[in-house]
């Protein structure tokens, strides 16, 4: 493997940022330089906690991931979608997983990110389904910065009630970063997902190689 000529130093400031407690680096020329190669190999991601401070992507690799614990047996056809574990369940372990000092700020996002509680309508006898909306996050950034715990939220997101509707991958930062991709069927999209939590942490732009399109 050949070496640049500016590895070891990005190698310090990696460190220096894994050992600080808010990610914070001194703002010499060296060590802004060292952050600009960093950023540019998404070594590096905006901290979403600390405002000029940062996260680097080995320490997120170690985080979980979020999605409901039975989308594998919705996708193999074994439930159905009203037994699907709800995005406020997602949430709340999300939450859970995050330092004490952090719960705050992450639960003042629960509406935002885990949206309402979905409404089964009955109309003339019959019971009217909401599209499938269900819940992920993994750690990485974006041309934002994360929400808390620096992870990006994202949504397996049916088009329509039809069982014959195509299905999208939705993945945010905390502000307009925007990354979509569309299967055909929800085994794909189910395939789709884990390769996008298999891939994690990373930055939104790294994900047009599993057909996402940044907005």
């Amino acid at each position: 493997m050949s070496h640049g000529p500016h590895d070891a130093y990005d190698q310090t400031v990696l460190d220096f940022i894994d050992h600080s407690p808010t990610g914070a680096v001194p703002h010499t020329p060296a060590y802004q330089d060292a952050l600009v190669r960093l950023r540019s190999s998404h070594q590096v991601f905006a901290h979403a906690e600390h405002k000029d401070a940062y996260v680097t992507a080995r320490s997120l690799a170690a985080k979980p991931s979020f999605h409901a614990a039975n989308l594998a047996a919705l996708a193999a056809g074994e439930i159905s979608a009203d037994a699907l574990e709800p995005n406020d369940a997602i949430f709340t372990r999300y939450v859970q997983s995050l330092p004490a000092a952090s719960r705050p700020k992450a639960e003042a996002l629960r509406l935002a990110v885990a949206g309402r509680t979905v409404q089964h309508r009955k109309h003339a006898g019959i019971i009217a389904h909401d599209a499938v909306r269900s819940l992920f996050l993994v750690p990485g950034g974006g041309p934002h910065p994360g929400i808390p715990g620096n992870y990006l939220h994202g949504t397996l997101l049916q088009l329509s009630a039809d069982a014959a509707a195509a299905w999208e991958l939705h993945l945010h930062d905390s502000d307009d970063g925007l990354a979509i991709a569309q299967t055909e069927r929800l085994a794909d999209a189910w395939t789709l997902l884990q390769d996008v939590i298999a891939s994690a942490p990373f930055h939104l732009s790294e994900l047009d190689a599993l057909g996402f399109h940044l907005t």
